[in-house]
């Protein structure tokens, strides 16, 4: 590892114009570029305390060997600069996007003499038109069989061209009239040429002239008294209508704009982006990738921009582009794009309207494609043995954790303090197994009391389960007739059962009663698991080899000394801080640092967020529930239907608390000793403090609707 002082310029070296920076390893090889508006500024930034960067840019200075750097006249010129380089080096400490799979485009190739629609992926070529991209090849085959009936463009290969102009004799597609066989000489090189570009118009949204012109033709052929003409021509008006609809209208306006959406969490983000051309989402496509350098979102949309762009010229480039985020240099960005285009980009973020509502569906289907990519990796079973190999090994365990038990806590500044368990088995989510805590044992924030608390509570129940069953009592594990002491297994000690002549067995680390017996003759297979009377496990039988929970070292300290206080020392416990994603265990002064690119360190988080989803869902309906409660709840008889009979004869509890006894009588279905309970309810209930307009300080009138 490189001490970055060894390296470090001196600040009159750097200077203070627009520039792109390289910082390269011993070997020469470059791992990472940046640009700046003031080189002497940002590059600065790197040589500071180790303790004050981010984890994954400490990484990267200690992997340097040194920096470099190139001045340009603009802040666009070290945008692109900056492109060219990381396509060109590949560095390693940048974020770069891969396509989760290879998007098919309609192409047409407008620089052959006869030019050709067909479905092309991969590099894109010059001189070719494209179109989409679109998610699967089916779909550009069906709009293009829907469309050769109006245009009737050039599909095949070249050797079937070929052949086809040596025989004289067409294709199919020629004798079915889907092809203006150029290849025989049916229509002159010009003519196809101008069938393709009508073909390209159409594509890119023109559409209402071509339908018109044929439902002007179809009138005109029906006056004639040509109907077979006037046939044709309206079911080719309705070929083009079926392929239109096929991408429905999203922008009424006739947009044409890009929408890009990220989703992200620690360490991975996905970037989801729908292509719209005339109003119609013609494509999407999706990209995912590793966090290896300290990045927001705002930086994520531009690399994303430079990543889409960066070869793209002309209409290529739309007239606008909605991002969630703006870039840090949204002027240069905006510069760069409008080069690009050949025109003025807007870039910006949608704020209301029909593109606010089409963003929300693109963040949608981003938050869609990372939790699809995150269990396309977690189901790998290749993958979940690495990762649970590599936590054993990190954590100094004999043995992979099998079972990991991961504990959050949730809370709204101190109220509705609650706890979540969540349990993976084999690496694996087991949801039926999942528990949720209240909080019991005391009033306020305190999140490590309250850990220690929650794991107190589920390891008690968990003695208690092993009591109950008689595994804490020594088993008469010898077959009938034999003699001598019970075989002893190690690490336990605790009572010895009546009639034992042998010392107590042991369990590793756990002082007190016994766990499972030894299956043996005289101990049948059913004694082995705590069961239910219907032959389901019992909640809390199965203790864990690991307990993670979600903090750093006063979390850890707080489950290690539940864990102490029980008597229990042969289950492992560590902490994951989510801040800088450290790995935390009891004692230590120093985290474990997993690799960023650990399938270990990427399972432990994935059971983190699970925890802490589960114990947030939790604490919203609990909260959710105390803010919709009533005084009218604790009124023993008083139904659902009848509290709102209450509240609409009355207007609100603050009018029913005023109202006598008789009052109350006079609704339908509420009897007198009702009535009673109903204003015993409301005069034990203080009422709530008056609400005050905040803006004018004016107390307003209450008008709870049946909450107080």
């Amino acid at each position: 590892m490189a001490d970055p002082s060894s390296y470090r310029p001196s600040p009159g070296q750097i200077p203070d114009s627009p520039g792109v920076y390289k910082f390269r390893d011993e070997h020469r090889r470059v791992i990472y570029v940046g640009k700046a508006k003031n080189l002497r500024q940002r590059v600065a930034n790197y040589f500071q305390d180790l303790a004050n960067l981010h984890p994954r840019t400490r990484t990267m200075v200690t992997t340097a060997a040194s920096v470099e750097w190139t001045v340009v006249s603009t802040e666009v010129e070290a945008l692109q600069l900056e492109y060219t380089w990381i396509k060109e080096f590949d560095p390693r400490f940048n974020v770069k996007y891969r396509d989760d799979k290879s998007y098919p485009y309609l192409a047409v190739t407008l620089n052959e003499e006869f030019p050709r629609v067909q479905v092309m992926r991969g590099a894109k070529k010059k001189g070719v038109r494209y179109f989409g991209p679109y998610g699967h090849a089916w779909a550009i085959r069906e709009t293009v069989d829907l469309m050769l009936r109006v245009f009737p463009v050039r599909t095949c290969s070249a050797g079937v061209f070929k052949n086809a102009a040596r025989t004289g004799r067409p294709c199919l597609l020629g004798y079915i009239d889907k092809c203006s066989a150029p290849c025989v000489g049916r229509v002159t090189p010009e003519e196809h040429r101008e069938l393709a570009e009508d073909f390209c118009d159409f594509m890119t949204g023109r559409t209402g002239t071509y339908i018109r012109r044929l439902e002007k033709d179809m009138m005109q052929a029906a006056e004639e008294m040509e109907y077979e003409r006037a046939a044709r021509l309206r079911d080719d008006a309705e070929a083009l209508k079926r392929a239109m609809e096929k991408s429905a209208v999203v922008l009424a306006d006739a947009t044409d704009a890009d929408l890009i959406a990220v989703a992200e969490d620690e360490l991975e983000a996905a970037l989801q982006i729908f292509h719209v051309r005339g109003g119609r989402v013609r494509g999407q496509r999706g990209w995912v990738t590793d966090k290896v350098e300290a990045v927001d979102t705002s930086g994520l949309v531009e690399h994303a921009l430079q990543q889409l762009y960066g070869e793209e010229r002309g209409d290529a480039v739309p007239k606008e582009v909605l991002v969630p985020a703006l870039p840090e240099d949204t002027e240069a960005v905006s510069q760069w794009l409008a080069e690009r285009r050949g025109s003025q980009v807007s870039l910006r973020i949608p704020q209301r309207g029909d593109k606010k509502d089409l963003m929300a569906t693109v963040q949608r289907n981003a938050q869609q494609a990372l939790g699809l990519h995150k269990t396309k990796r977690a189901s790998d079973l290749t993958t979940r043995s690495r990762a649970l190999e590599e936590i054993a090994e990190a954590l100094g365990l004999d043995t992979a954790p099998l079972r990991i038990e991961c504990y959050d806590i949730s809370h709204l500044q101190g109220d509705d303090v609650v706890a979540s368990m969540v349990v993976f088995e084999d690496g694996l989510a087991r949801k039926s197994e999942y528990r949720r805590f209240q909080i019991k044992g005391f009033e306020g924030q305190d999140d490590v009391r309250s850990m220690h608390e929650v794991i107190g509570r589920r390891f008690k129940r968990y003695l208690q389960e092993k009591e109950r069953t008689g595994e804490w009592e020594e088993p008469q594990v010898t077959a009938p007739g034999a003699t001598g002491p019970a075989p002893a297994t190690p690490g336990v000690t605790g009572p010895a059962a009546p009639g034992a002549t042998g010392p107590a067995p042991a369990t590793p680390g756990v002082t007190g009663p016994v766990p499972a017996p030894v299956l043996t003759a005289a101990s049948p297979a059913d004694e082995i698991e705590p069961r239910e009377d219907d032959g389901r496990p019992k909640r809390f039988a199965y203790p864990p080899q690991l307990v993670v929970v979600d903090g750093g070292q006063p979390q850890v300290a707080a489950a290690k000394r539940a864990l102490d206080e029980l008597g229990i020392d042969d289950i492992a416990v560590c902490g994951l801080a989510k801040r800088l994603e450290e790995v935390w265990l009891p004692d230590d002064d120093d985290p474990v640092v997993l690799p960023r690119s650990s399938e270990g360190l990427y399972l432990l988080q994935r059971v983190r967020d699970e925890a802490h989803r589960f114990a947030i869902t939790y604490q919203r309906a609990k909260r959710a529930k105390r803010i919709r409660s009533s005084p009218l709840d604790d009124v023993a008889g008083l139904g659902e239907t009848r509290k709102q009979a209450l509240i609409k004869h009355f207007g609100s509890v603050k009018k029913l608390r005023q109202a006598t006894i008789e009052e109350i009588c006079e609704v339908p279905g509420i009897g007198r000793r009702t009535a009673e309970s109903v204003a015993a309810a409301l005069a034990s209930t203080a009422p709530a403090a008056p609400a005050v307009n905040t803006a004018t300080g004016e107390i307003m009138e209450e008008d709870d609707g049946g909450a107080s």
